[in-house]
């Protein structure tokens, strides 16, 4: 998996369109547009949903009612939310969270039954269907599993049922609150096709310091990295959150301003003020325009198996003007793949410029690098004529939003 420090980049490849039925343009471009939303993606973190004794049943219910007046108005709503760890505390006796893996995911095996049986409940009171949708970074890695995640998650909101999504905590192989689920948010309102995305957290903007300090300011909007010069997202205490929370809800607000997805930062009691106009929270613009969900996939979650050097010429082809790749432009490469693997493209200082779906293996790629087509196909076969990495398989990239990651 791809460090989340670097993951975040802004696409400069054009793509092709998406899946059937996708929207094709975004019709939320500003705050002001915020209302026009077609489809939301609504994040809300486990200290907005729990307390120390478990479930906040009534912040629950608010936010029930908010999705549902936003359903009544036709717009389509997917949830992403956390709180199973936090809400199987209690039921396992502990006081505190548990510091170990084993322990956390035994209290996530719990707390998401009782999470769901009351979201089941609270929307029950407007006769909303409710369906559980358990992923991990690990699933939306590979293209098979991203693709079934994305009709699984367009059939239910074609049948009106609502989607509530959650990381599977109980299996999940790497630290168990992976981004708090902001990055998940963020891929989930990717692989929907979003119109925006909103991350409710316990405070309600993202600010020049700590919320506490009588300096420290709302930051309204942010369109650049310019915008956020002086905010250390990263330190603990800082912009109200620190490491774990707000770090994480920038870096995901930056992983969907490249798909071209705006994000709005709030608090859940802001919530409905936002989705009434009223100017709240810290609003990200987008980065990029939208994506084919293949294209996105490629640039942001596809597991990356190796490492293509190219020489200053193969830089210029490819990702300059757009050429398929091929073994003369390869100087060196790393990792182990097959054919129909994804590979980073880089060039001979080692920046990473590209992805994209390689046509060769590793065990082939040594007889081929450097080698003409015309001297691979005389010497080696018709079979290794072919390009490496064709155009319509790869995905430029350029770092994006420093300052988010």
């Amino acid at each position: 998996m791809a460090d989340r420090k670097t993951v975040v980049y802004r696409y400069a490849t054009p793509a092709t369109g998406g899946a059937p039925g996708e929207p094709k343009t975004n019709p939320v471009t500003t705050r002001d547009t915020l209302q026009d939303a077609r489809r939301v993606v609504i994040k809300i973190g486990s200290s907005s949903l729990t307390t120390d004794q478990g479930l906040n049943t009534e912040a629950i219910d608010a936010l029930v009612d908010l999705i549902a007046s936003l359903r009544e108005r036709g717009t389509q709503v997917v949830l992403v939310s956390s709180g199973a760890v936090a809400a199987g505390f209690p039921q396992l006796g502990l006081a505190r969270r548990p510091k170990d893996t084993a322990t956390q995911q035994a209290a996530a095996a719990v707390g998401q039954g009782g999470l769901m049986a009351y979201y089941s409940q609270s929307f029950g009171r407007y006769d909303t269907t409710v369906a559980q949708v358990l992923l991990t970074a690990e699933e939306l890695m590979r293209r098979g599993q991203y693709i079934n995640a994305h009709r699984a998650l367009a059939r239910l909101l074609t049948l009106d049922v609502m989607p509530i999504v959650n990381e599977n905590d109980a299996v999940a192989t790497r630290e168990i609150r992976f981004g708090d689920n902001d990055r998940l948010a963020a891929l989930t309102a990717n692989l929907v096709k979003a119109d925006l995305l909103v991350l409710l957290s316990d405070v309600d903007a993202l600010y020049t310091g700590h919320p506490s300090k009588p300096d420290s300011r709302r930051i309204d909007s942010v369109g650049s990295d310019q915008d956020l010069a002086g905010v250390d997202v990263a330190t603990p205490g800082s912009a109200g959150v620190g490491t774990g929370g707000m770090v994480t809800k920038v870096d995901a607000a930056g992983i969907a301003a490249t798909t071209g997805i705006p994000t709005l930062l709030t608090s859940a009691p802001k919530a409905a003020a936002a989705f009434a106009g009223e100017d709240v929270g810290t609003w990200f613009e987008v980065a990029g325009r939208r994506r084919s969900a293949r294209a996105a996939w490629l640039g942001l979650t596809a597991e990356v198996r190796g490492r293509l050097v190219l020489d200053d010429g193969a830089v210029r082809a490819v990702i300059e003007n757009g050429r398929s790749l091929l073994a003369a432009g390869i100087t060196e490469f790393s990792g182990q793949f097959t054919s129909g693997d994804v590979v980073e493209i880089a060039d001979s200082h080692g920046k990473v410029l590209a992805r994209g779906m390689v046509q060769y293996s590793s065990s082939q790629l040594p007889r081929m690098l450097g080698r003409s087509t015309e001297t691979l196909k005389e010497e080696l076969g018709a079979g290794y004529d072919g390009v490496v990495v064709h155009a319509d398989d790869r995905v430029k990239l350029a770092p994006s939003h420093s300052a988010y990651r």
